[in-house]
């Protein structure tokens, strides 16, 4: 069955190019997390994942079980780091599927101890340094790790944690002061008599930007997606990544509309002369902001155009009065490149208040992902 023609094409060759010019940029002996989780950045996990592995990559990072899940029955044979750790009743799964998760909880510790039995099993700790979120806070590990020697079958091989403002440089003493508790809590694993073979800090902005941070592994994120336009200030310096998602649909009806008219939902929108507007099937429930509504412009014929009307659920109105020659079936782009004009997630991201990563996550399951390269 043939598809409507809105759809996400996703460049896997720009996410090839964009994971060697980081390592290239970062350091070639270190080992690299390539990011999957939330499907990729909204990018598609199993195949940017089975051209990752193909370039590579030492491991794979996803938020959730399932998400591993995907990954090894997809195929993926390379180690599958659970951030967000399992929940009751997971353990078998996780131990099923070789998936290493991320414990921070002495009871998560105890329920995969239990499953584990007589065998072993490796897992990695996550350590709250001041991000706030999930993980030992940096003051009780001490007391965590006595508590967890009271399951030996578990193996202590990673430690992590995560940068809470790495990619704003108002906040660097603050990133350095995150830098220095993590190492203290290895160091205090290790009086513990723990061996933690990697130990990691660096999520992607903090891979470029903050050079003590580059441990034994780097997590890629947005900089494998090439997100980092609205992360990383322009002024830094930092690898020439390229964007790997364009979101493009195509005009299904042209029409005229009088000088004067109201268009869309609550008529926010009266057109001032007589004008040409092309209906694109594109709208909010396929990840187009609602809020992009008369602030946003799509490209058509190599030309940009505004969006106009509110944004529906289903639709998008383009005002292509200036470019007469517009058809039906002529290719809309939203997000990506065409002739000389580029529209970026940050672009997006940037009337809304918002970053580049929630744009792309945000792209529903109902747009179809189309691989190339």
């Amino acid at each position: 069955m043939r598809h409507r023609p809105t759809i996400a094409k996703i460049d896997l060759d720009a996410l090839a190019h964009n994971f060697r010019e980081t390592r290239r940029f970062v350091g070639e002996d270190l080992q690299y997390m390539a990011v999957v989780k939330a499907d990729a950045y909204g990018h598609g996990a199993v195949e940017c994942a089975r051209r990752l592995e193909a370039e590579g990559i030492d491991w794979f990072g996803v938020a959730i079980i399932e998400e591993g899940v995907e990954l090894r029955e997809a195929g993926i044979t390379k180690p599958i780091l659970c951030l967000g750790s399992f929940w009751p009743g997971q353990a078998d799964t996780v131990l099923s599927y070789q998936l290493t998760p991320v414990v921070f909880e002495l009871d998560v510790a105890a329920a995969l101890s239990a499953a584990v039995g007589e065998g072993s099993y490796d897992i990695h700790i996550k350590v709250d340094t001041g991000m706030g979120r999930v993980g030992v806070r940096w003051p009780d590990v001490g007391e965590f790790a006595e508590g967890l020697k009271a399951y030996p079958n578990l193996n202590v091989t990673g430690l992590m944690t995560h940068l809470a403002s790495a990619d704003d440089p108002a906040q660097d003493d603050f990133t350095r002061k995150q830098i220095d508790r993590f190492k203290q809590a290895c160091e205090t694993f290790r009086e513990a008599g723990f061996d933690p073979q990697i130990c990691d800090i660096a999520n992607s902005p903090g891979s470029i930007r903050c050079r003590d941070s580059r441990v034994d592994l780097v997590r890629l994120g947005g900089a494998l997606y090439g997100l980092l336009d609205d992360i990383v200030p322009p002024e830094d310096e930092q690898p020439m990544l390229k964007p790997v998602l364009s979101l493009v649909s195509r005009i299904a009806h042209v029409k005229r509309v009088p000088a004067g008219d109201g268009l869309g939902y609550d008529q926010t929108f009266h057109t001032q002369r007589d004008s040409l507007i092309a209906m694109v099937p594109m709208g909010y429930a396929d990840g187009y902001p609602r809020g992009e509504s008369n602030r946003q412009e799509a490209i058509v014929n190599g030309q940009p155009v505004p969006v106009v009307g509110r944004i529906s659920m289903d639709w998008t109105l383009l005002d292509v009065t200036d470019l007469p020659r517009c058809r039906k079936g002529d290719e809309v782009t939203f997000i990506g490149r065409a002739g000389d004009h580029q529209i970026t997630a940050a672009d997006l991201a940037s009337q809304i208040d918002t970053i580049g990563y929630e744009i792309t996550c945000g792209i529903s399951p109902r747009v179809p992902r189309v691989y190339m390269g």
